[in-house]
């Protein structure tokens, strides 16, 4: 699908193999997220292209949502990694990632969301309190992986936050 409304011609798309290298140099370029291996982003897309989207203007990448469906919760989309590259960011572009991707059919049981997120990081807890806003969910969180019980306290305390959608929304992008 294609949006042009600041956005310039922006096609949003399932991922392939061929764009774990660039998406692995996405994440680079969007400090302070973790990197991962260039070979997880690679099974991200080969693996994982159905609760994945990228964003794409041209033949540049600005965008990259990774996700999956959890094993023990078929209702419940955990997404990883949102990536906007910087001559891309304060458009909406996050936002607009996550309602394509939760208006694919691939999707269609998803009735939770669930990412972490640090205190500190407001561009993120501005893009999920927004997403719970336009879809009417109702946002709760959790401290879950601890500073000093999962990452020896080098790493603030990732809060576990979920959006729970009501059963009546159909999420169209």
């Amino acid at each position: 699908m294609v949006e042009s409304d600041g956005l310039q011609d922006v096609v949003f798309e399932k991922p392939s193999a061929e764009d774990g290298s660039d998406i692995w140099a996405l994440i680079r370029a969007c400090a302070p997220l973790d990197e991962n291996s260039m070979y997880c982003n690679l099974i991200q897309c080969d693996h994982f292209a159905d609760t994945c989207i990228l964003a794409r203007r041209g033949d540049a990448l600005v965008g990259w949502i990774s996700g999956y469906v959890l094993p023990d919760a078929p209702d419940t989309l955990f997404v990883w990694q949102v990536a906007v590259s910087p001559e891309a960011r304060g458009l909406g572009l996050g936002g607009r990632m996550l309602d394509q991707l939760l208006s694919r059919d691939d999707l269609a049981a998803v009735r939770k969301l669930q990412t972490t997120i640090t205190r500190d990081n407001g561009a993120s807890w501005g893009l999920f309190r927004s997403l719970a806003e336009r879809h009417g969910g109702a946002l709760s969180d959790e401290p879950h992986f601890r500073k000093d019980d999962h990452f020896d306290g080098a790493h603030a305390t990732e809060h576990l936050v979920t959006i729970r959608f009501p059963a009546s929304v159909t999420r169209a992008a």
